[in-house]
Formats: structure tokens, C-alpha cells, sequence
């Protein structure tokens, strides 16, 4: 593959990794606040965004990590959280062209968030290594961006603001699961027994004295294995086939 050809692929990237890093910037801003709300330092908050690139997993690791958890809540808590992207990570490298070696392989995994996967799984044939460089780039700058900027405004903005902010973040994982509730009734019961579930940790004296990082690891394990196998989700024959 010569020069142009790898730089019109690195640029192509570019181009379809801007919207990712758009996306990014607001709700790495909403986490930037949170981490700080949660007692880190704007550094600290940098540092987890640029070594984890992972919303769901980061708001849970910050949340254990304000409430005194274990090194054994946080490991299960990302493991079970971040699980996808061993599969997302398994599929994608079904598409990886001849000229990504194992090293990129790596680095490409570090940055496969889902958006990422579905722009680069959404691609007519192989993809390249100049294309998935160029396409990981945009999406951890704004991450990291995103990140800082909520972070430093979070030690300047009043307490009423940044507590209103970061809400923001918790509202992407509801807007992540609102439609597939909408369109499957055991989601919509699923999440309805994970938030009982949740509440009970918080109010019955028998279930509060349960770390924070493991409650949440129960509800999510317990209503997601009791709904798998009472209302399982069909396949449509597509994807079936």
C-alpha cells in the first residue's frame, strides 16, 4: 500500500471519527464533573480517562472508589462491566486487514469503544491499519478533553452547578437503555427489578450493610440471569443466520 493511498485512509478515519469525539466531549465533561464531585483530583480524572476509555466502567470505578470499596469490588465490577468489549474486540478482528500486526491489534483494542466498533464494523470489506488509526484518534482526544475541561470546571463552578452536571452522565445510561426498553417489555421489567433490587441494598438494614460495588454488581447480575432465562430476547431469523 503506497503513501497516499495510507494517508487518504488515515484521513478518512479522521473524518468519521469527528462525530464520535463530538458525542464524547459532552459526556466525558458530565464524568470530569462527577469524578470530582466524587472527591478525585481534576489530574486524577484525567489520568482514568486516558487509561480506561470507558464510560459505564468509569462512572461505577468512581463510585467505588468514593465509597471506600475493595480492590476486589473494583476488579469485578470492571470486569463484568467491560465484558462487551472482549466480544466487540473478537468480532472487530474478523474485518482487520493484513496490515495491522499484533501491536496495533492492542491499540486498537484500548480505543474499541461501541461507537468505534460500529463505525468500523458498518465498513464494506476489511479495514486498514491507516483507517482504524485515524478513526481512534478523534474519539480519545475528546474523551480526554471532555474529561479535563468537566474536571477543572467542576473546582470552579458552584456546588449547586456541578452537582446539577453530573446527573448528565447517569442520563446517557438512561438514554442507552430507554429504547431497547421501549421496544422489548422484559428490558423495561429487567431494569424496573435491578432498580428494586438496588433500593433494597439502600433501605432494608439487612441488605445496607452490603458494600456499594457489590451491591450494584448483584442487582445487575441477579435481574439480568432471572430475565435471560424467564424472557429471553428472540433472534430475528437475520440474525439468527
Amino acid at each position: 500500500m503506497n503513501n497516499i493511498k495510507k494517508r487518504s485512509l488515515f484521513l478518512q478515519g479522521l473524518i468519521d471519527g469527528l462525530p464520535i469525539c463530538f458525542g464524547y466531549l459532552s459526556v466525558a465533561f458530565a464524568f470530569g464533573i462527577s469524578a470530582v464531585g466524587s472527591g478525585l483530583s481534576a489530574l486524577e480524572a484525567l489520568l482514568i480517562s486516558m487509561t480506561n476509555v470507558t464510560s459505564a466502567g468509569q462512572v461505577a470505578g468512581i463510585g467505588i472508589i468514593a465509597a471506600g470499596g475493595s480492590l476486589i469490588e473494583m476488579a469485578v465490577s470492571q470486569i463484568g462491566i467491560n465484558l462487551r468489549y472482549a466480544l466487540m474486540s473478537v468480532s472487530l478482528s474478523q474485518k482487520l486487514g493484513k496490515s495491522i500486526r499484533l501491536f496495533d491489534r492492542f491499540i486498537i483494542a484500548f480505543v474499541n469503544t461501541d461507537e468505534v466498533f460500529g463505525v468500523a464494523s458498518g465498513k464494506s470489506g476489511n479495514v486498514e491499519r491507516s483507517y482504524m488509526y485515524g478513526l481512534i484518534i478523534p474519539p480519545y482526544i475528546g474523551w480526554s478533553i471532555g474529561t479535563i475541561t468537566g474536571a477543572l470546571a467542576g473546582n470552579i463552578l458552584p456546588a449547586s452547578v456541578t452537582s446539577a452536571l453530573g446527573i448528565a452522565v447517569y442520563g446517557m445510561f438512561v438514554a442507552i437503555v430507554m429504547p431497547k426498553a421501549k421496544a422489548e417489555h422484559p428490558v423495561a421489567i429487567c431494569a424496573l427489578a435491578a432498580i428494586v433490587l438496588s433500593c433494597a441494598f439502600k433501605y432494608l438494614p439487612v441488605l445496607s450493610s452490603v458494600p456499594g460495588g457489590f451491591s450494584v454488581i448483584i442487582c445487575a447480575v441477579v435481574a439480568s440471569a432471572v430475565f435471560a432465562f424467564v424472557a429471553p430476547i428472540k433472534q430475528n431469523e437475520e440474525d439468527e443466520r
